[in-house]
């Protein structure tokens, strides 16, 4: 009997949790607020992006939830990688989420983006869950990659990587801003690269090209500071990555803040649908790991440089404040957030260290789309693999 009774009040209290927190969430709450932001510098262009930004509500929980992802999946995968659930070439983006969730945010679903092996963020905000690629990164059928791919080798559709060449994919992406312009969609592609990777010869090339040519192709130089140990002072006779493209114009960007992104974007977006050939970007931005799991990322920089960025200019923390001040949100909803992402993340987790390897037999498989099979020849002559796409 007393249990019973226990029972009903106990059902009765989680009955009323969810009220409660449709209560609290319609309190006093601002539906949209007006921020100003960075002023972009300009090359070869009479007018940028505007000083000020809209954000709603449901706009900026989304912008918090996938930057909060972001961050926790870079977390765990390093944490995964130092229990060595994850081998090999491991590259973090952690410090750089205003990059990857306001690109995103200033584009259309069927726009096209390709970018370098740091591919992580980019990989969720163009709707690969967090399982996907933490079972890419260990390598289990489960991936994205069916775990073929690894850190470096991420795809889904109107992604096209994860590029492990410094400054390959560049090339690409302005071939496929021109199969864009071909088919005259009205699509543009997004297509970044390093600041290690700007002084590449192959970017002058195709910068010539897509001028020449007209291509609807954005070029973004995601700029944070090192390329691998080396600051880019050190390495660049200029750091004006905008100004790179010489007879294409450029804007040079606060790449920590998600608004500032996310106008910058659809400003470059709009001038290469406009017909007026391509743009080129330079995102200011920082990471706080190293170049890659294998650099401790302290050797030539000092740990307090990193302090002084995360305690200046985190992006998630900015998005934050502005929220809470504007009273779009309350510090007690972000914290629930917070803990959904950290559940998703744990799950996802369990799911990259327990789902199965690839068997070897599908070693040769998905070479090609839509091709008959055909054997592929293994290390030697003697051993053969059946491909199927």
């Amino acid at each position: 009997m007393l249990a019973a009774v226990v029972s009903r009040v106990l059902s009765g209290i989680a009955a009323q949790k969810p009220a409660n927190r449709v209560l609290v969430a319609s309190c006093n709450y601002s539906r949209q607020a007006t921020f100003e932001i960075k002023k972009c510098d300009l090359f070869r262009l009479e007018e940028g992006p505007p000083v000020t930004a809209d954000l709603t509500r449901e706009d900026g929980l989304k912008y918090y939830r996938v930057m909060r992802t972001v961050r926790a999946m870079e977390l765990k995968a390093d944490q995964l990688y130092k229990q060595k659930f994850i081998r090999g070439f491991c590259h973090l983006c952690d410090g750089q989420e205003a990059c990857c969730v306001g690109l995103e945010a200033g584009i259309r679903p069927m726009d096209h983006v390709i970018t370098s092996y740091r591919a992580h963020g980019i990989c969720i905000t163009r709707g690969l869950s967090v399982r996907a690629v933490l079972a890419e990164l260990t390598g289990r059928r489960g991936g994205c990659a069916k775990g073929k791919g690894g850190s470096m080798h991420m795809y889904t559709k109107n992604f096209y990587g994860g590029n492990g060449i410094v400054g390959a994919q560049v090339p690409l992406g302005a071939g496929i801003a021109l199969a864009c312009k071909y088919e005259e969609n009205n699509e543009v592609c997004l297509t970044l690269y390093g600041d290690g990777a700007a002084n590449q010869g192959q970017l002058f090339e195709v910068y010539n090209m897509a001028a020449l040519w007209k291509l609807p192709c954005v070029f973004i130089c995601e700029n944070n500071r090192y390329g691998m140990g080396t600051s880019n002072e050190r390495a660049a006779a200029s750091t004006d990555y905008y100004k790179r493209g010489n007879f294409i114009p450029g804007l040079r960007v606060d790449g920590m803040d998600v608004l500032c992104v996310r106008e910058a974007t659809k400003f470059a977006a709009d001038y290469c649908r406009s017909g007026k050939g391509p743009i080129l970007m330079e995102l200011e931005t920082y990471r706080y790991h190293g170049h890659s799991m294998s650099d401790p990322g302290i050797s030539y920089r000092s740990r307090e440089e990193v302090q002084d960025v995360r305690r200046k200019s985190d992006p998630i923390m900015l998005l934050k404040d502005r929220m809470v001040n504007s009273k779009l949100v309350t510090v007690e909803e972000l914290k629930e957030i917070d803990g959904e992402v950290r559940k998703e993340i744990d799950d996802a987790a369990q799911f990259a260290v327990t789902d199965p390897e690839p068997p070897l037999e599908e070693l040769g498989h998905h070479i090609y789309s839509g091709s008959p099979p055909f054997e592929v020849r293994g290390a030697n002559q003697w051993v053969k693999f059946k491909s199927i796409s």
